[in-house]
C-alpha cells in the first residue's frame, strides 16, 4: 500500500504541472501562437501521467487478485537427495545420513470416491465329502422300498458219489425308506432383489449350499427318525468292527485297526473303497504317519490333493463324530435316491410380506439314503476299550 500511495502522489504532482502548462498554453494562444517548448512539455507530462496511471491500476489489480499458490511441498525423496551432505553419503564418505524431512501428508480428501469392487466376498463353503462318495439315482415316489438279503448260509462242500449234498439258506427282508425333506428359508427386501442382482444371486447360492451342507451331515449321522435321513452311522446301517484295544498291539493302534478291518471286509467279499474319518482324527493319524518311519510308507497324496491310506481315499466328514470312523465298500452298501434336487423358490405372499415389500426365499431338497448292504461297511470306536 505504501508504493501505491507514492505513485498516487507522483501522479497528482504531474497533473498539477500539466494543469499549469495548459494555462500557459491558453495565455500564449491569446497573444498569438503556443510555443514549441510549451507543446513539448504538455505532451511529455501527458505521457508520464498515462504511465503512472497504468502503474497504479496494476498495483490495485494485484491487491484484489488471489494469493499465489504456496511453495510446492517436496516429497521425502526429493528432500533427501537435495540435502547438502547427500553427495558425501552417496560417494561412500559417510556411513549414515540423517535428514529431517517435512511431513507431506496434510489431510485426507473426503471427496475421493472409493474403488468399489464387484461381486460379494463369500463365506466358508465346505466340500460335500459324503455325497461325492455314495452313488445316486432318482426316484418319483415319496418312499423307497426294496428287498435285500438278510442272511446267506453257504453250505457248499465236496460230496462223495451218492452222498447227500449240503443245503444252503437265504433269507430276505423288505425295506421301506421314506423320502426326507431338508429345507430352510430367509427373507429379503424386494428392493434388494431388484436393485442388487449380484447380492440376490449370492443369497440363492448360499441357500442352496445350506441345504446340501446339511444333507452331507445327515448322510452320516441322520438317525432315521422322521423327518431325518437314516445315515451310514445309524444303527443297523453298518457292522460294528468288534475289535478290542488289546488286539491292536502297542503302537500306531488306529492304523492297525483300520488295516485289520480292511482285511476282514476283503475276506467277506466287500473290498473297501474308502475310509471316513472326522477331520480332527485324520489330523492325528496324519501326524503319526509323518513322525513314524514305518508310517510314512503307508500314506500318499494324489496330484489333486486327495490323501490315501493303505491305497484307499480318506474322506474327511464333519458329520462323523470325533473318535468314530467307518471303513467299507460304500458304493456297494448305499444308494442316494433323489426325489428333488435343491429348489429355491420365492414368494411375496408369506405373512405380511406384501405390505412390507419383502420376499421369502425357501430352499429345499427331497431325498432318501437306502442302506442295501450294511455288512459292506464296518466301523465304531477309533480307540476301542
Amino acid at each position: 500500500m505504501e508504493i501505491a500511495q507514492q505513485v498516487t502522489k507522483a501522479l497528482e504532482n504531474i497533473e498539477a504541472q500539466l494543469a499549469a502548462f495548459s494555462t500557459k498554453a491558453d495565455m500564449e494562444a491569446k497573444f498569438g501562437e503556443v510555443s514549441a517548448e510549451t507543446k513539448a512539455a504538455i505532451e511529455n507530462f501527458g505521457i508520464k501521467q498515462r504511465e503512472f496511471a497504468d502503474h497504479l491500476l496494476e498495483i490495485e489489480q494485484k491487491g484484489t487478485a488471489p494469493p499465489p499458490e504456496g511453495e510446492k511441498i517436496e516429497t521425502w525423496g526429493e528432500q533427501f537427495v537435495k540435502n547438502a551432505r547427500y553427495a558425501d553419503f552417496a560417494g561412500g564418505h559417510l556411513n549414515k545420513l540423517r535428514v529431517e524431512v517435512k511431513n507431506t501428508l496434510t489431510g485426507a480428501d473426503a471427496t475421493v470416491a472409493p474403488d468399489r469392487k464387484p461381486g460379494v466376498v463369500s463365506g466358508a463353503f465346505l466340500p460335500f465329502s459324503m455325497e461325492s462318495l455314495i452313488p445316486a439315482t432318482t426316484t418319483t415316489s415319496n418312499a423307497i422300498e426294496f428287498t435285500k438279503e438278510s442272511s446267506f448260509t453257504n453250505s457248499a462242500a465236496e460230496a462223495a458219489e451218492g452222498a447227500a449234498k449240503g443245503e444252503s439258506a437265504l433269507t430276505w427282508s423288505l425295506v421301506n425308506m421314506p423320502v426326507s425333506t431338508v429345507a430352510h428359508w430367509i427373507k429379503i427386501s424386494k428392493q434388494l432383489a431388484s436393485d442388487n442382482t449380484a447380492l440376490a444371486a449370492y443369497v440363492n447360492t448360499r441357500m442352496a449350499y445350506g441345504v446340501n451342507q446339511k444333507v452331507d451331515v445327515q448322510l452320516v449321522v441322520g438317525d432315521g427318525t422322521p423327518p431325518n435321513i437314516s445315515g451310514t452311522y445309524d444303527a443297523g446301517n453298518y457292522t460294528a468292527h468288534g475289535y478290542a484295544n488289546a488286539a491292536l498291539g502297542s503302537t500306531l493302534k488306529k492304523l492297525v485297526l483300520i488295516r485289520k478291518i480292511m482285511a476282514d471286509l476283503y475276506a467277506a467279499g466287500y473290498p473297501a473303497d474308502a475310509i471316513v474319518l472326522n477331520p480332527a482324527d485324520w489330523a492325528t493319524i496324519e501326524i503319526e504317519l509323518f513322525t513314524t518311519a514305518a508310517g510314512q510308507t503307508l500314506y500318499n497324496v494324489s496330484s489333486s490333493g486327495q490323501p490315501y491310506l493303505f491305497g484307499l481315499p480318506v474322506i474327511q466328514s464333519i458329520g462323523m463324530a470325533a473318535d468314530t470312523f467307518q471303513v467299507g465298500a460304500f458304493k456297494q452298501a448305499y444308494m442316494i435316491h433323489n426325489r428333488e434336487g435343491v429348489v429355491v423358490e420365492m414368494s411375496d405372499s408369506d405373512s405380511d410380506n406384501f405390505t412390507k415389500n419383502l420376499i421369502t426365499l425357501r430352499a429345499e431338497r427331497r431325498l432318501a439314503l437306502a442302506t442295501e448292504k450294511p455288512a459292506a461297511v464296518r466301523g465304531g470306536d477309533l480307540t476301542p476299550a
